[in-house]
């Protein structure tokens, strides 16, 4: 079955984000950042392009397909 998969994490630290910076840069809470990291919400697509416009990379460089 595929999941969805992120990078967040590595992305956001790289650009020297925290999650609660990164949460307020996108207008949601600093749970829906960590819960998105640890895979237990998916994103909304607006809200994974929000994501990545604010991290100043592509959706596609964060989350992706894996086939388990």
């Amino acid at each position: 079955m595929a999941e969805l998969h992120n990078t967040l994490k590595a992305h956001r630290t790289d650009k020297g984000f925290t999650q609660a910076s990164l949460a307020e840069a996108v207008g949601v809470s600093r749970k829906s950042i960590n819960t998105i990291e640890n895979r237990v919400f998916t994103p909304s697509t607006l809200l994974a392009l929000q994501i990545a416009h604010a991290l100043d990379c592509s959706v596609h460089d964060i989350f992706y397909v894996k086939d388990d």
